[in-house]
Parts: C-alpha cells; structure tokens; sequence
C-alpha cells in the first residue's frame, strides 16, 4: 500500500484550471445545442452538518428552552434542539471548548476556550453567531460559572483568581478575588487552579469557590472576605450544593465523596467511597480511581439522588466506564461503551434553591450521546433520535441519490423499522427545544454509507435532516471467525476482512452490489417478504493473468454450464508461481473468505442473490477490486481491478467475460500497448489495515505491487505525466521511457449504456463502456437474448469493440447525451417482488423489460446522434457519436487532479461537477464544457475527504468531514438562497417558570433565598475599571449588523422589525428617564428657591 504524502499534496495546492474548454465544431453546430446554465446559477455554501460531534469536550442545556450545546476539541459547537433541529457553529481559532454556559431563556450562549477566551454567542438567529468576545493575556482560564438570571459571569483561572465578566457589554468588572485573600492562612502552599465557583442557592451573596488542592472557600461578595475555609487532604475534582444551601458536596481524586455543612469547616459530615472495599479493623476503605464529576439532586417526595461518574476500585481492571446513581440505600452502576466526557443531571426547575426533580440524565460520551430516564425502574435508556451512530463501524465509501424514485424512502423504513431494538423508555426525548424551517424543497434524497465491519446504512436525508431508514449486514453471508487461531490464512488484509470498498446501486429496481476488500462482490435483491436461503450461490472468478503466455480458457470455477461459447470469454491460464510457498501448500483457486454452508435466514429488506469471489492463483492472492457496475435492465454487475474485469450474469449464475485489460484492445488498436518482458514480483499481504481515521482510501487498497507488472510504451498522442506516488491517486499515467519502467492499468470505471460503438453503427447497441487508469475508453458489446424465460436461457453474448477514445488521467466518469443534449439515464427494470408466487400475473407482467430510457425532451430515433461525456483526472471531453469525433475538450486541472466527477441534473439543465485534490469545486456546462463555477473551498484534502465525496442532483454534494460527521453542501444559488427557511430555529419564545414560593414562615423570619444587587457590587461604580491589560474586548461579528446580513425572507424582515420595535423602545424609555431626571431637577430647584424667598422675605436691603 503506498504511503500518503503531504508533500505531493501540497504541490497540487496551486492548480488552474484551464480558462475555457476547445470548442472542435462550428459555430453553426453549437448553436443547435442551447445551455441552459449558466454562471448565476451556481453558488457553494454549506448547508447542515450530521453525526456525532468529533471529539467532544464539552456539554451544556438550557432547561427552559430545552436545547443541548456540545463543544470540541477543534473549536466546534453543535446545538441540539427537538430531532430535526440541529446547528453547527465554529469559533474561528479552532481552540478546545472547554465550558459552555447557557444564559437560560435568553437566546445567547458563553463558551469559553483553551485559548483563555470566553464568546458570547446569539442563538436568536437561525445561524448563531459571535456578540462579543474577551481574550485573556495574563490569565489562564479553567471555570466559568453564570448564575440563573444572572448578567454577571464568574471566570476561575489557574493562578486561582477569579475575575467577573458583565455578559451585556463583555466588560470586565474591577471586583476580583485574588486567591491569597481566598485562602490567607489557612494554607503554605498555593491553592492551585480554581477548579469550580457556584453561588449559594439560598444566599446569592455567599460564592462558593472549589481549588485544586482540595481547599474550599465561602467567599462572602459584600465584605470581600472569606467566611469559612474546609480543608481536605485530597484533590478536588467537583463540587455540588444541596437546594437549602445548608449542605454541599465534594468528589475528589481518591474515589471519595466528603460532605460538608456549611457551618462546620473542621471536618466533612459525612465521608463516602461508594465504590471502596470497607476493612473490618474501621480502617480507611483502599483508594479508587478518581471521582471527575458529581450531583446532588433533591426530590419533594423522596430521598436525594447522587450521580457521579468515575470511582471505581482500581483491581476492575478493564471495566468500562461507568456512571453511578446513588438513590436512598440503592446504588446504580451503568456501564458505558466509551468514556464519560461529562454529563447533565435535566431537572424540572431551572430555579437552584428549590428541589430539584430530576427526570433524566444526558451522558456526554467519546463517540455517543446517552440520555438515561431517572423515572422508571432500571434506569431505561432513551432512543436517541438524533443521527449519531453514522461512525458505528467506520465509514469507508458513500453514496447520495437526491430526487429518487417516491416509494423508495416508505419501503425502506417499512423493512428497516422491524430492526429497532426494545428496551428503550416509553417517555418522550427529553432535548425538545426549536421549531422546524419552513422549507418548500419536496423531493427525497437517499444517503448510503459503507463501513469496516461490513455494513451498509441507508438514511433519509430529506428536507436538510437524516434519519436512518435501514442497515444491512454483508458478513452474514460469511462464516464467521470466533478467535484469531481460526482465521483463514488466505485472508488479505489483517482487520476488516468484510469492510465494503465500492457500491452500485439501481435505486429503480432497487438492485444493490457491494465490493469488499477481501475480492468479492455480493448482489442483492429487495424483498418485503422473508425467505431462508439453504445454499448461498457463489461463483468463483480467476482474474490474474501472465501475458507470455496465452493458453486454453480458465472460466470461473463454479460456474454452470450456460456460459458464453464465445471466443472472448477465454481467460488465460497462469504459471504455478514458486515465489510463494507456504507451509500448507501453494494455494490456488482458493478465495480470500470461507461462504457459510448452513441455511441463511434472509429477513424482509436486502437479500443474498449472489456472491461472486476472486480466488488465490498459484500462490498470488486476488488484487481488490477497483470499480463496480449493476445494470438491472440487463441483469449484469461488471468488476475490474488491476489485473483485468469480469461481467457477470447474475440472472443465470454465469460468468459472461472474464479478460485481462490488453486482450480488450483489439489487433489493429491505434492505443494497443506493445508488450515487452512481464516480471513477477510478489503482493505483500497488506490489503486494507486500517480503515478509520488515517487511513488509505479506497483507490490506494488495489494499489499494491501484483504478480505481474507489465512494462508499456507510450502509446500514440499521449503526454507525459508525472508518476505521483500520492494517497489520492489510482494508478497513475507515466512515461515510459525505459524498459525497466514499470506501469499497471487498472480498470477505473464503468458505464452501461444503449449507444455506438462503432463508426458504421446504424443503430443503437446495447454496451458496456470501460474506463481506464492510463486514460483509455475501450466498448463492450452486450447481444442480449429476449426477455422472458428466454432470458434465462439463452446465453448473453459480449464481444469487446476497442478502444474509442484517450484522455489524459484515469477515467473517472462517463454518461451520455441525446441530440439536444439532454441526459439518456441507463436502462433499468422496475422492481418486482422477487418471492412473489411463481404462477402470479402480476409477476410476469412487471418481468417484461423496459425499453432503453430516453430523452426528457424528445423521443430520439435510432439513427440520431448522441454525445458521450468523458471525464478523466485531468480533462474532459464530449464525443459526438457514432463518428466518434471531439466537439469540446476542456482541461480542467494541470498541476492537481480531479477525485470524484458527476453528471448532475439542476433545474435548470445539466452540468458536470468536479472536486479536486487541491480543494477546488468546479462545474462545467454540458455539452459544451464552459466553466461555471471554480471555488476554492477546502484549503487541504484528506484520504477521509477523497473516499467519500460525492455529487448528487439539484445541487447536493457531501463528504465526511471527520469520522463522525456527514458534512452537506450545495452548489446551487437556488438552494443558498432558500437555505434561512430550510433551517430551524432554535430559540422559540418560551415563559421562564414562577420562582418557588419562599411561604408565609419564611417570608416572615427571614428564610427564604437572599437577594443580592450585584450592579451596586461588581458595576464601574462600586468596583472601578478592571485593567486593560487583562483581557482584551474583540466586538463579534453576531449583532445587529450580523443579523440583518444573515436574515431574508419573511422572517428576516419579522426580526428586523423587532430589534427596530426594542430598539426604538430603548430609546423612548431612555427619553422617558431623561425626562423624569430634568422634571425632577426642576422641581428641586423650585423647592430650593421657595425656600430661599421664604428665608429673605422679611430682610432689608441693608441685611443682605
């Protein structure tokens, strides 16, 4: 396998593409083929993000709203409201999201950063953006606390200080409380960072601040001292109160729990170590494994709940993760599948100093998000509806289909709702927040994901949301492999031997064929009925060839009788090769995967009709597979890798062709390459080793060194290109120029087709066009036998046709265009119910084929010419056909190449759509190849990126952009322009619930919560100007400015009119209070002078 290189990478950075395409025929002619598109038609933007957050470090809720935040290692933010309602934020330094904090019912959202700086986000609007951001110079930060209905904000920094921020203008306010008054005496040593900082539920007055050491200060604000110091000799890790304020609660880093009250600073109440063994002698229980996290949650009716994650004794060695629900005398441990980044105890009340009534608990996990119902027994998990588990296995390949066919989305979900699991809690997802966009877009889109372990996901990804409609599981087809000991030695790759590399897919008759990196391919058939399968129908394929020496036919192993007599299905037979001896034996004619014997239970959905495997050949292990083709109207799947291609007749079990590359060319081929010493060298059994995060993409695993690399001349016309040895790369064109240069064409591509494919054709032939890694179109004619029962009878003749035209680059794409250069799709049959009863009407009816498709806008005769598209990694060109002339040529990069390239249809016409190593989306007009959009819109391109990247119709395109996520984009101005109705909001306005009532008692004795005014205490007036060298104020680009360039529509011009409406209420009211002032100070001043002639009334002039 070759090894990624940055470096050649980085070179394709700077590509160009060409300015304009070569027009090759008349200005009468290109007249006759109107476009329709044109520059303004097209726009990118991303459009919605899916998945799990990559990496994530943080988690906060708003219990009014009902909206969950996750921030990330890398800077991002992901808002969760009710299922459907997602956002995706990104703070621009890409810093780690350390905290987030909710100002609760108010739309805005604090975030602080590893780069000790805290953001003020707006959520009011449908994209969040930046208010207000303060950086820290001088300070480190490592808590944030903002009290409810709070605008002043705690910061706790790693020095031990902790500053107040005002949230309205992101000042700084002069109150700071410096750490050496926190703890004066009552400790030698520094405290170390400030680790947590909350206000008393019942005394907002009284701050509760937690440092690492395993100190604890009550810190009253007014006196500016501290009240109590409590000292434990373990670290802290976190710290809770009790809703009275009387009590609170400390976890620490010996697996402890202490707690306090209040009053009694000498020693803790209570000491627990819940997961500790208890010595007989009363002696203190063996440390455990630090408690991270821990909450205190009251209940009016029964005993407090104490969750916590960590704390387990440290002899449970591999043990999961657990989180433990202390409830009264039970004690809960929930074991989870990764580790616990942090979790949230959802309550009733958003008010602190009321009980708490807590009904659910949402775990932040490495790869998962878990929400736990505290309400029922057992502590039932909910369904999380969100689409989170896209990286369940790793993906390694995608597919996208937008305006597919109606009924598709309904079957799917009809077969793939009877695989959820049970168990989960009855109750409603409690993260429910958000309304939906009111998008117009009507047409449904189909995503399909390939993983490592084998299976395939199909999700509904309509209206900018995803839901998982389906999975299919391809290793069942194989038997399975309990330990290591039993691993076949024929195995080609060391992890995943079932990961699926390439996919096609007949969305009409819904026909799906997968290719796995162990050499095989599985086709399968769509049923709503189950069936049990006794004996799965395998063929085995021979596909390796030695070119010296041309012998009798080699057919597939198994195959039956009914294949083609014709001379092109002869294979040649390869030489007994003893470079690769093992202890059991050369082997030979053995594929890489053992099929199960046993009967298969098939259940409604995807089922088995056919496994086709390449076997071992004289100790040489099959090359994987490079491309893939599934025509359902004429019953085929075409495979090619490096050493050739096979067609496949999957209604008679039969392989059709089976040819190495050159035997394609035929005698007189002006491209046929002149051959010249084959060596032999043998494949290392590398194959696919890691398909996650890294690793190489689905090109690269049918790239590694073979048994036979042929030495090749240039051939005739070609240019010499630089053989990259680069991840992105199939097998890449070179220059020979000496007999020890050593270059593989491999097949790249496939496209089925009713077309010419000769020069003399008077009529269209049914073909199979075949693309190549050195740039090569060669034709396959397809005679095939009636429809009906004939069809499984007689044979289907293929005869190779030559090569028909040569571009520079591996061939990546082909389609066809019919004279008015509209899009002729491929011919496909509708879908029947496959295990309907033999004898039914209705069966054969639907068993008849349908014609060729043609063209939207006219029904094309037979004799009237068509164009074939071709794109290769580095240009592309429309051929007139039959007399296989170039109209238009058009280089589309010099210095990078292209990775995925679609024929795509708009509304308004059809384009072909390009993505490059170098990170630029391109579109290009069809026929004539004018460039009409050129964006540079991802600055680098991974392997992850390359794998999965693909365009669909009407604008959509997506990509992987971590292990986790599905990024979606639209290169479509119409869809950019309608995206602010498409996407939901997350802010609804929503009544912030009574606070609790203090009763009459308390009211009258003084018990209740006290109040503090933190404006008198912490504003410019009481505590003066913070220095400026502190923190620096950054104005975000998120404000009123901010929205009204994001707004449009009816809902932009509504907001508008209600920031005008506060806006302008502002200002009467500031009018108002002006008013009031100078009323006031006039009748001061006529008091003072009444006064004033009252006390001089009766004086004399002289008196004065």
């Amino acid at each position: 396998m070759k090894k990624f290189n940055i470096r050649k990478v980085l070179d394709g950075l700077t590509a160009v593409s060409s300015p304009s395409p070569s027009p090759q025929l008349g200005a009468k002619e290109n007249e006759l083929i109107p476009e329709t598109l044109q520059s303004e038609h097209f726009q990118l933007c991303k459009t919605v993000r899916h998945g799990f957050p990559y990496q994530p470090s943080s988690m906060a809720f708003d219990p009014v709203q009902k909206i969950l935040a996750i921030g990330t290692q890398n800077g991002a933010l992901r808002l969760f409201g009710r299922p459907g309602v997602e956002c995706y934020c990104q703070h621009e330094s890409g810093a780690a999201v350390i905290q987030l904090q909710f100002l609760i019912n108010e739309g805005a959202l604090v975030s602080a950063l590893s780069d000790d700086s805290i953001h003020l986000w707006n959520l009011r609007q449908k994209r969040p953006a930046v208010l207000h951001s303060l950086k820290f110079s001088k300070e480190r930060i490592t808590f944030c606390h903002l009290p409810f209905q709070s605008k002043w904000l705690y910061i706790g920094s790693e020095r031990g200080n902790i500053h107040i921020v005002n949230v309205e203008s992101f000042t700084l306010s002069g109150y700071t409380i410096m750490w050496n008054k926190a703890i004066e005496l009552s400790s030698k040593a520094h405290p170390g960072p400030v680790v947590h900082i909350s206000d008393n539920p019942m005394d907002e007055g009284k701050l509760i601040i937690g440092f690492e050491s395993g100190i604890v200060v009550l810190w009253d604000l007014k006196s500016k001292r501290a009240d109590y110091r409590y000292t434990y000799d373990e670290a802290i890790h976190s710290v809770a109160w009790h809703h009275e304020g009387k009590q609170f609660i400390c976890s620490h880093s010996d697996g402890t729990l202490t707690i306090w009250n209040i009053k009694s600073p000498a020693k803790p109440a209570q000491t627990i170590t819940p997961h500790g063994k208890q010595p007989k002698d009363g002696k203190k229980p063996e440390p455990c494994k630090p408690i991270l996290k821990v909450e205190y949650k009251t209940t009016r009716a029964g005993d407090p709940f104490m969750i916590f994650s960590g704390g387990l004794s440290y002899d449970t060695v591999g043990r999961r993760p657990c989180l433990t629900v202390m409830h009264g005398k039970s004690t809960a441990v929930l074991e989870m599948d990764y580790s616990i980044v942090d979790f949230l105890t959802l309550c009733e009340t958003p008010y602190p100093n009321d009980f708490q009534e807590p009904y659910a608990v949402v775990v932040l996990l490495e790869k998962d998000l878990v929400v736990i119902d505290l309400a029922q027994n057992g502590y039932p998990i909910f369904e999380n509806p969100y689409p989170m588990m896209i990286h369940e296995s790793p993906v390694t390949c995608c597919e996208y289909l937008a305006d597919c066919p109606v009924d598709l989305i309904p079957a799917l979900y009809s077969v793939g709702s009877r695989q959820k699991r049970q168990g989960y809690s009855k109750k409603e997802w409690p993260i429910s927040g958000g309304n939906w966009g009111l998008g117009t877009q009507s047409y449904p889109e189909i995503i399909i994901t390939g993983h490592a372990d084998g299976s395939v996901k199909f999700w509904d990804a309509s209206a900018i949301m995803l839901q998982v409609l389906y999975k299919l599981k391809t290793a069942k087809v194989f038997e399975k492999v309990r330990c290591k000991e039993e691993k076949p030695s024929t195995e080609i790759v060391d992890e995943d031997p079932f990961a699926i590399q390439l996919m096609s897919w007949c969305p009409e008759s819904r026909m799906l064929c997968v290719a796995g990196v162990s050499a095989h391919v599985i086709i399968y058939r769509f049923s709503k009925q189950e069936i049990t399968t006794e004996v799965v129908q395998l063929l085995e394929v021979r596909l390796q060839y030695e070119l010296n020496d041309l012998e009798s036919p080699e057919g597939g192993g198994d195959q039956t009788p009914g294949t083609s007599p014709s001379p092109q299905t002869t294979a040649p037979q390869t030489h007994t090769s003893t470079s690769s001896n093992s202890s059991d034996g050369i082997r030979d004619n053995i594929p890489c995967l053992k099929v199960r014997s046993s009967p298969l239970k098939q259940s409604s959905g995807y089922q088995v009709e056919l496994v086709v495997q390449l076997v071992w050949v004289s100790g040489e292990p099959p090359q994987q597979i490079s491309s893939l083709a599934i025509n359902s109207c004429y019953g085929l799947v075409v495979f090619g890798n490096s050493n050739g291609l096979a067609v496949v007749d999957y209604l008679q079990k039969t392989v059709l062709l089976n040819l190495g590359i050159m035997e394609l060319y035929s005698s007189n081929d002006p491209y046929q390459r002149q051959l010249r010493s084959p060596r032999k060298s043998r494949q290392p059994s590398g194959g696919l080793c890691d398909i996650s995060e890294g690793s190489a993409t689905s090109e690269d695993r049918c790239k590694s060194p073979t048994s036979v690399l042929l030495s090749v001349c240039p051939p005739r016309g070609s240019i010499p290109q630089d053989n990259r040895d680069n991840s992105f790369s199939r097998s890449r064109s070179s220059s020979v120029t000496s007999i020890d240069k050593e270059a593989r064409e491999a097949v790249t591509s496939f496209h089925f087709c009713e077309t010419y494919n000769r020069k003399a054709d008077g009529g269209l032939t049914s073909s199979l066009w075949v693309g190549t890694s050195l740039g090569t179109v060669l034709a396959i004619s397809l005679s095939m036998p009636p429809a009906g029962e004939q069809r499984l009878l007689q044979p289907v003749i293929v005869s190779p046709c030559g090569t028909l035209v040569r571009l520079k680059g591996s061939i990546l794409r082909m389609a066809f265009l019919d004279s008015t250069g509209s899009l002729l799709p491929s011919a496909f049959e509708p879908w029947y119910e496959p295990n309907a009863p033999a004898n039914g009407e209705e069966r054969d009816k639907v068993r008849k084929r349908r014609p060729v498709s043609v063209s939207p806008s006219t029904s094309q005769e037979l004799n009237e010419n068509q164009y074939a598209v071709v794109c290769s990694e580095k240009q592309a060109k429309v051929i007139s056909l039959p007399s296989q002339t170039c109209v238009f040529k058009h280089n589309i990069t010099e210095t990078s190449f292209v990775l995925r390239a679609d024929v795509v249809q708009m509304n308004a016409g059809i384009c072909l759509a390009c993505f490059c190593a170098n990170g630029h989306i391109m579109t290009l007009s069809l026929p004539g190849l004018r460039p009409l959009l050129d964006v540079n819109y991802l600055p680098l391109t991974d392997m992850r990126i390359a794998r999965t990247f693909c365009f669909t119709n009407l604008g959509q395109a997506l990509y992987l952009t971590s292990p986790t996520e599905i990024q979606r984009i639209t290169y479509s101005q119409e869809v950019c322009e309608n995206l602010q109705e498409t996407l939901g909001e997350l802010f609804t306005p929503v009544e912030t619930p009574e606070a609790p009532n203090r009763g009459f008692f308390k009211g009258l004795f003084g018990g209740g919560a006290q109040s503090l005014d933190r404006e008198d205490l912490f504003g410019e007036s009481g505590a003066g100007k913070a220095p400026r060298s502190l923190a620096q104020h950054i104005p975000g680009p998120g404000g009123i400015e901010g929205m009204k360039g994001a707004a449009s529509g009816i809902v932009g011009d509504l907001a508008r009119a209600r920031i005008a409406l506060d806006e302008r209420g502002q200002k009467l009211s500031d009018v108002e209070e002006r008013t009031a002032a100078m009323m006031a100070s006039a009748d001061s001043f006529s008091k003072h002078a009444h006064e004033m002639m009252l006390k001089c009334k009766d004086k004399k002039w002289y008196q004065f």
